[in-house]
């Protein structure tokens, strides 16, 4: 019975130091402590659960000890929960190159550098999935034509009559406009657009028709930031 007490003072002792002013003290506010303090409860019942049973003393202390340990944990991950989120934001953006990383504080879209040395961005255009490149020297956002029939531009139709300078060398063009693009859910709607012409590009570049929208465009060493 003693044991019994001392799981019961402890988990007590737990839910005290979390409640009320206490709270702020580790840096909880009154609703995040309102929140913890049922994880404190259903320690107590777990504790009082385990010394009800007649059990040796050192088990009685080591599960004690346990359950402390992973009530500590819990409470842990939940006050750092945004610092860890954001490493495995970044932990993600490093695995999957052209996958948005939305920042959920601030609203800003983030794509790591890819082990090609660019930044590939995975856009839905008019609905349609497209990888693109970020290029700030492309004039406006160009489209591959298979891209384009991807998007669902009749690509047969256009008249390439715009002359384009590409990696490939000189190409032409075909002037469009997208109805919808959406990056890390940044979307925009009606954005001059170039498809170019057979092989004249061998991957889509997100231009500045549409990074001149944002409010913000920033690259650091290894990351892209887009700001709505």
């Amino acid at each position: 019975m003693m044991f019994i007490g001392i799981a019961l003072l402890v988990a007590a002792g737990l839910a005290l130091a979390i409640s009320g002013d206490a709270g702020s003290l580790i840096g909880l506010t009154e609703q995040q402590t309102g929140q913890v303090i049922p994880l404190v409860l259903v320690l107590i019942l777990v504790a009082g659960g385990a010394f009800a049973r007649r059990r040796p003393i050192s088990e009685l202390i080591s599960a004690l000890v346990l359950w402390v340990g992973i009530f500590a944990i819990a409470l842990a991950g939940y006050t750092y929960r945004d610092e860890i989120m954001s490493v495995a934001n970044r932990v993600y953006g490093e695995l999957t190159p052209g996958q948005a990383v939305v920042d959920a504080k601030t609203g800003r879209v983030m794509f790591r550098r890819g082990l090609g040395g660019h930044f590939e961005v995975t856009a839905k255009i008019n609905g349609k999935s497209v990888p693109l490149i970020f290029d700030t020297g492309a004039s406006a956002m160009v489209l591959t034509s298979a891209d384009a029939r991807k998007a669902g531009i009749d690509t047969s139709n256009l008249a390439y009559d715009t002359p384009v300078s590409t990696a490939n060398g000189t190409g032409r063009a075909a002037v469009v406009t997208l109805d919808r693009i959406e990056v890390g859910g940044i979307v925009r709607n009606n954005i001059r657009a170039y498809v170019t012409e057979g092989g004249a590009l061998d991957t889509s570049l997100l231009g500045m028709t549409f990074l001149e929208t944002l409010s913000r465009y920033a690259v650091t060493k290894d990351s892209l930031e887009l700001t709505n």
